[in-house]
């Protein structure tokens, strides 16, 4: 059985886009891949390899940096595999039929890999190098560093293709790569954790988030002082 009949082979529980998306609840969605768990494992270890790829290639540029004498661009690196309460929602708000086919074409952030750096700098720098690669294809790119979001979000995401080689075949997979500078993701993993309080009035509601957008403006003008101050040392 190849990869494409392997994926096929989790029933459809959706329509064909001419017909409007039954109803599934996630109880429904986690129990039809608990039923199909060994063709769910094989295509999630597709992404887990993904990543593996994506890691190395950070680390062998970082090391380069390292010998070269520059300081190394990279303070860590995280990934982690959507969970499949996330991928429900998702696809429930995309309204696509939940197959691991249509999982595979239309979520593009079932894998993810964060490279945190040191300076807004590194993060242009290490993009360049990363993207330079002649088997990295890139799919998509939003800088939320230059136009950040309302909220004050700021990071780089690429949505790139990377090819893992298997025991038969060479396999395209998707990964989203976010790069962000020590102060954006002290950030966002404050922000992240905040936004599922939901004991919250709307009045605290709207001063927490003016007090959010406040923090992430200050983090990013400390990003531009530190830069500023590299810019001088070196």
């Amino acid at each position: 059985m190849n990869s494409a009949d392997m994926i096929n082979t989790v029933p459809v529980l959706a329509g064909n886009g001419d017909s409007p998306v039954p109803e599934i609840t996630e109880a429904q969605f986690l129990a039809m891949l608990d039923k199909n768990m060994d063709h769910v494992k094989q295509f999630f270890m597709y992404y887990k390899c993904a990543i593996m790829e994506v890691e190395t290639k950070f680390k062998v540029l970082n090391e380069q940096f390292s010998l070269k004498g520059d300081s190394n661009p990279i303070e860590f690196i995280q990934s982690r595999i959507k969970s499949y309460g996330s991928l429900y929602k998702k696809m429930e708000a995309k309204q696509l039929p939940r197959t691991l086919e249509a999982m595979e074409e239309h979520v593009n952030d079932i894998a993810g890999v964060r490279v945190v750096c040191s300076f807004i700098q590194d993060i242009y720098h290490l993009a360049d190098c990363f993207l330079a690669q002649d088997d990295i294809r890139l799919i998509a790119q939003k800088d939320y560093i230059r136009e950040p979001k309302p909220n004050g979000y700021r990071s780089l995401h690429l949505i790139v293709e990377v090819p893992i080689f298997l025991e038969h075949e060479k396999r395209p997979i998707k990964v989203e790569v976010q790069l962000r500078t020590i102060a954006m993701d002290f950030w966002a993993s404050l922000e992240h954790k905040l936004r599922y309080k939901k004991d919250l009035s709307a009045a605290q509601q709207r001063f927490l988030s003016g007090e959010m957008k406040v923090c992430a403006d200050q983090s990013a003008q400390w990003d531009k002082r530190m830069q500023n101050i590299r810019n001088i040392i070196y």
